[in-house]
């Protein structure tokens, strides 16, 4: 959901970044034939405080029903319509690196409605390979993706030192949503959505709250 978005719909972008944990949620419920879900028990599946729960349901306009809960499928589908999940998202995917065929054969975008149509390098001893049943193909077929298949997502893979120009590639060919894997951060114009996985970076996060954990227990 991009950003203008959100904020015509008046929902805060902390609440947004929760809302995937909640459908996360909702979507094992219903698998497991759960019709309703108290505000507690979809709080702790979600790993938040059922206040914060209901606060950010609350800008959503559901409320639940007092001593039954919030029904599970319409609150997935509400959820799901928020995040603009009710749509097709066709998506590409830039750098056939380790991380990259890992994300190429993650089954997990088609289940949550992002179809990945494409894989590209500008390696040409990688274009032409296959992937995950997928040919790699050049940088340069990105306006095509974009004007022929309604390519909207571009998920970036490469190396650090490629990274800023293959965000720059699929700004030019007309990609407002991406999602970067590479550490650093991306310089785009205007009107474009970036969203950064560090790895790294949540590995330091927990090895600090780890060495957090490990003083404690020595002074105890």
């Amino acid at each position: 959901m991009s950003t203008a978005a959100t904020a015509r719909r008046g929902i805060p972008e902390a609440s947004v970044a929760r809302l995937p944990g909640y459908l996360r949620a909702l979507t094992a419920l219903a698998r497991d034939e759960v019709a309703s879900v108290s505000s507690e028990e979809l709080a702790a599946a979600a790993g938040v405080s059922s206040a914060m729960l209901r606060k950010d349901l609350s800008h959503l306009g559901s409320y639940g029903v007092r001593g039954v809960g919030y029904d599970v499928e319409h609150l997935a589908s509400e959820i799901a319509a928020v995040l603009g999940l009710t749509q097709d998202w066709p998506v590409a995917i830039i750098g056939m690196g380790n991380l990259g065929r890992a994300l190429a054969a993650y089954r997990g975008f088609a289940e949550r409605g992002f179809r990945v149509i494409a894989l590209l390098d500008r390696d040409a001893k990688v274009v032409g390979e296959e992937v995950a049943d997928q040919v790699v193909r050049p940088m340069t077929d990105l306006a095509r993706l974009v004007a022929d298949d309604g390519l909207a997502v571009g998920v970036i893979a490469t190396p650090p030192e490629g990274a800023q120009q293959a965000c720059d590639e699929l700004v030019s060919a007309g990609i407002r949503s991406i999602l970067n894997f590479a550490p650093g951060v991306l310089t785009v114009p205007d009107g474009v959505t970036v969203r950064t996985v560090d790895l790294s970076t949540e590995l330091q996060i927990l090895a600090f709250h780890g060495q957090r954990v490990a003083v404690a227990e020595a002074v105890s």
